[in-house]
């Protein structure tokens, strides 16, 4: 076991995430990884020394950075911090779970009246070529 890589490094909760191990020793049967917020799960080997999981993060997992532990051959390595969870996904409805953070709702309210405006403008100027 030399290196564990989680992608996404940042993740929403019910998300899935794919963790990748090199090293000779994980290519043994019963090689497995875990965290605290999903089921422990098996590594398959996918070529030369690496192995690979996929795994669904718990949909009640909490906000916060989780450690990521290997365990292959009767030996263990953890990766601290390998990945954060922040909020949730509902599915069909089209967004995160909390919605939007104030700043969004200003950014968006000041983009959708610079259009009102600038639009506003664009007409009263073709509007006033016309009568020339």
């Amino acid at each position: 076991m030399r290196n564990i890589l989680v992608r996404p490094s940042v993740i929403a909760r019910g998300g899935q995430l794919s963790i990748t191990v090199d090293g000779e020793a994980c290519l043994s049967p019963g090689s497995t990884v875990s965290s605290r917020v999903f089921p422990t799960t098996l590594l398959r080997r996918v070529g030369g020394d690496t192995s690979i999981a996929t795994v669904i993060v718990d949909r009640d997992a909490r906000r916060g950075s989780y450690d990521v532990t290997v365990h292959c051959d009767g030996r263990r390595l953890t990766r601290p911090a390998a990945f954060a969870v922040i909020g949730g996904v509902r599915a069909g409805l089209g967004g995160s779970v909390g919605g939007a953070a104030p700043a969004d709702v200003a950014i968006g309210g000041g983009l959708m009246t610079a259009g009102v405006v600038g639009g506003g403008v664009f007409w009263l100027r073709r509007r006033s070529e016309r009568r020339n």
